[in-house]
């Protein structure tokens, strides 16, 4: 990269990745894009409830009070799904020096594969409780998620972590935390790939799924909005994981094969088994 394209890239908005600072208390934006996107999903959720055009026959599958139960579950899919996700999928042989450590969640390391088959888990124990089927507790969660991954990338940005790749693009970004791991070629503009995931696995996920929900009444149809929300996410992963700069040292780092694409291509094919099953239980 030359010194010319380096001193034209735009400088990283060097922000505090602590939001609020409370004496020995800090609250980072980490942990506020979760607060955030368990939250207003969990509105998001009982908005979806509570429309019954929405639904087959105008009746949803539970009553608004039993959505407080859902937070819960889902809560507990997420933060337990997601560390020992991070854990076993990508720092295996660091936790297994440092058992101690797994438990440390507030020093960072959640994978949102991990999270998902957390929250899958969750959502049948949800169900089970409830003696509900789970197909259209998932679509309800599947439809509210991407408000979820769009604060977790924004806040991604903020910390300066899961940086792109170099880059000569307009856009391209110095990112310092790039220092410790690349010294030898920094600094270098690379993509705000966290951005373009906030974008495609946030928003524009977010907006094909309404779309779903609202125009097509796929919530009718149970388990098609889990289903297109498997392969959006999976399609939108992938793609995103052609900007962002892959773990050199992962096994499954291999040519334009990386890490999250290899996770999240199992998505793509459970994704079209749950849609065509959600036909299948329509056809009679």
């Amino acid at each position: 990269m030359s010194l010319l394209a380096s001193f034209l890239a735009i400088p990283f908005p060097n922000i505090d990745p602590v939001a609020i600072q409370l004496g020995p208390i800090a609250i980072k934006w980490y942990g506020l894009a979760y607060m955030a996107g368990l939250l207003l999903g969990w509105l998001y959720i009982r908005r979806l409830i509570s429309t019954p055009a929405l639904w087959r026959a105008g009746v949803p599958p539970f009553s608004l009070e039993k959505t407080d139960d859902l937070l819960f579950f889902m809560t507990l899919g997420v933060v337990l799904g997601g560390r020992l996700g991070f854990v076993l999928l990508y720092e295996p042989a660091y936790y297994l020096k440092n058992p101690l450590e797994i438990v440390q969640v507030w020093r960072g390391g959640m994978s949102f594969h991990g999270a998902l088959v957390g929250c899958g888990i969750a959502i049948v124990m949800f169900a089970r409780r409830n003696k509900l089927s789970p197909w259209s507790a998932m679509d309800l969660c599947a439809a509210a998620v991407p408000i979820g991954l769009f604060f977790g990338r924004v806040a991604n940005f903020i910390n300066g972590e899961l940086f792109g790749r170099p880059t000569s693009v307009p856009w391209g970004m110095v990112f310092p935390e790039a220092m410790y791991q690349f010294a030898a070629i920094e600094p270098t503009p690379r993509h705000p790939s966290q951005l373009y995931e906030a974008f495609f696995e946030g928003l524009v996920l977010f907006l094909v799924l309404r779309w779903m929900t609202h125009r097509m009444g796929a919530l009718k149809n149970p388990g098609l909005v889990s289903g297109a929300f498997l392969i959006g996410y999976g399609l939108a992963r992938s793609f995103s994981e052609l900007f962002r700069q892959p773990d050199p040292l992962h096994a499954l780092t291999v040519g334009i094969l990386t890490p999250g694409i290899a996770y999240s291509l199992p998505m793509i094919v459970l994704g079209l088994y749950f849609i065509r099953s959600a036909r299948s239980r329509l056809a009679p």
